[in-house]
């Protein structure tokens, strides 16, 4: 029998309590005000203990008389990732939208968002009715899994089946998407299985075998999910996200850390299994790994080389990782819009010119996220400038045509459709030593920046750990918001008329760089008519298809503009 990760309750509320120890040789239940109870060993490393503890109680592993810890299974936290798990009734809650059906996928229009910077589970909930006056149909919480501290990204969870205390309770985040699916609105959730954060991870103290050691990653031993209990620990952890909250959709976070295609694709395929309503399934891999994506277990993945190739587009900017779309910048974005990746096998600059990536032309757009930022692509740079900032306003209206028009399928970041000019910068509420290392680790990343290779200015990056970091981040209205909300209303409108009820199927029928920086691309929707996009990024003029547009930003053709034609069969 395999066993599974956290508490079971059961009738009467006896609940059955287990832990995967293979390093110790004894485990003690305690449940606060009642006798401490120890638990049995049984085979491969797992205790085992069955107890009277109904909802709401609290209980935690003691390891030895100077060590007690969380559940890592826990479903939520009582003080922290390093005080008491809580016992949760899955059923407990009352769904009022049970007759939703879900999306298909072509259909969606996705906006990252940051629970925290909303006022948790309920602040975003009461964002979604302006999402839905927009025409956005989906909504993507970066990752809520319970963290230390008040605040964080969400990248640095310990407890991955614990929502954050300070978003709300389990029961706020199913609110939160039963209001979605009432008003018609999907529910994504960034899920990280490629590491831990650094406080309050204790599955080292008491199961070595959950990492391997001599495997590295940028946060210490890879996750050994070739061992059946971390294999189980992540399998279950995605399925109670869809089956016990409802989610309607997972994006894994830097499946090429995690390097075992066998742990993704079993992972795919139970879920395809075991969830009989449609869900989702988006990868973040920097491999550029397009049989992933042929085998129809995974959905999409985030099209970062989209990204890059419009801001070196847009910004100029070619530092860094942005140095390999350096060079010919719009012959990379013909290629990314119509093959969908830009590195297919060709060795990489900014990694080492090893090469990345595999050949994409065969898949539909449709496999591919694009997106213009999001809070990486923002919150990585020093002082979390928005493309507001960056770019020329005209330019970036007409890159936003692009993004919501072009048959992949777009994601924008909390902030976006209201020309928001305030930063989202790196945030977390360490202390101490820990918040030391981080401030100073964050700072020394950008030494190699000629922009902060004065150490002066490199002292001018903000603290992550400072509540006025976290307090800037909030995405307050650009001095445009008006415009820039009429134009993804009015954007939208089209994409969801006229291109999303013929996306399934659609092909792309080819692309060709018409200057230095503009683009003339073509797709065949799945009811024969031509979409024609023209982006023209350049300081001069193009020629561009004769006709009437279905939507225009700028004169067709001319310098910081884009249209976009569909021609019928």
């Amino acid at each position: 029998m395999t066993m599974r990760w956290g508490p079971e309750l059961g009738a009467g509320g006896q609940t059955m309590f287990r832990l995967w120890a293979p390093d110790r040789d004894a485990v003690t239940l305690e449940i606060d005000g009642a006798a401490a109870l120890p638990m049995e060993r049984g085979d491969g490393g797992w205790f085992a203990v069955a107890a009277p503890a109904p909802a709401g109680t609290r209980y935690r592993f003691r390891l030895s008389d100077d060590l007690a810890v969380p559940d890592p299974a826990s479903r939520a936290q009582d003080g922290g990732v390093n005080g008491w798990s809580m016992v949760v009734d899955p059923a407990g809650y009352r769904w009022r939208s049970d007759d939703w059906a879900g999306r298909p996928w072509e259909a969606m229009v996705i906006e990252e968002v940051h629970v925290g910077l909303l006022g948790g589970f309920a602040g975003v909930a009461a964002r979604l009715p302006a999402l839905v006056d927009l025409g956005t149909t989906a909504i993507e919480l970066m990752p809520v899994n319970a963290f230390g501290g008040m605040h964080n990204w969400g990248y640095d969870g310990v407890l991955p089946y614990a929502p954050a205390e300070s978003y709300g309770t389990p029961d706020d985040l199913r609110g939160l998407v039963d209001r979605a699916h009432e008003l018609g609105i999907s529910v994504f959730l960034d899920v990280v299985y490629n590491h831990f954060g650094p406080d309050g991870n204790y599955l080292g103290e008491y199961a070595k075998g959950f990492f391997h050691a001599d495997v590295k990653t940028p946060w210490g031993g890879a996750v050994a999910v070739d061992e059946e209990p971390a294999r189980r620990f992540f399998i279950d952890n995605a399925l109670m996200w869809l089956e016990e909250y409802r989610i309607d959709g997972l994006r894994f976070d830097a499946v090429h850390a995690i390097a075992n295609n066998g742990f993704l694709d079993a992972m795919a395929a139970e879920i395809r299994e075991r969830v009989t309503r449609p869900v989702h399934l988006v990868l973040e891999n920097e491999s550029n790994d397009a049989d992933r994506l042929a085998t129809g277990k995974f959905d999409a993945q985030w099209n970062d080389d989209f990204h890059n190739v419009m801001h070196v587009l847009l910004t100029g900017e070619t530092d860094a990782y942005y140095a390999d779309f350096a060079e010919r910048p719009a012959q990379r974005l013909a290629r990314c819009l119509s093959e969908g990746f830009i590195y297919q096998g060709e060795g990489s600059p900014n990694h080492d010119g090893k090469p990345r990536g595999t050949p994409s032309a065969h898949l539909p757009p449709t496999r591919f996220v694009s997106f213009l930022q999001n809070h990486d692509q923002i919150g990585n740079r020093a002082l979390g400038e928005r493309l507001t900032l960056l770019a020329e306003p005209a330019k970036l209206r007409a890159a936003t045509l692009l993004l919501l028009l072009s048959p992949q399928v777009p994601l924008l970041f909390i902030g976006d459709t209201s020309g928001s000019e305030s930063p989202f910068l790196f945030f977390t509420d360490f202390h101490d030593e820990l918040a030391d290392a981080v401030r100073e680790g964050r700072r020394g990343e950008f030494a190699k920046f000629a922009a902060f290779a004065d150490p002066a200015k490199r002292e001018a990056i903000p603290d992550p750990n400072a509540q006025a970091t976290f307090d800037r981040s909030r995405a307050q209205d650009g001095p445009q918001a008006a415009e820039w909300q009429a134009l993804y209303r009015q954007l939208l409108a089209v994409r969801h008329e006229r291109i999303v009820p013929h996306l399934a199927g659609a092909t792309a029928i080819g692309a060709e760089a018409v200057g230095e920086a503009a683009v003339v691309a073509r797709w065949r929707l799945a009811d024969g008519a031509t979409l024609t996009i023209a982006l023209n990024l350049g300081d001069t003029a193009i020629t561009v298809p004769a006709g009437k547009p279905v939507a225009a930003v700028g004169t067709p053709g001319d310098a910081a503009s884009a249209a976009a034609w569909i021609d019928p069969a």
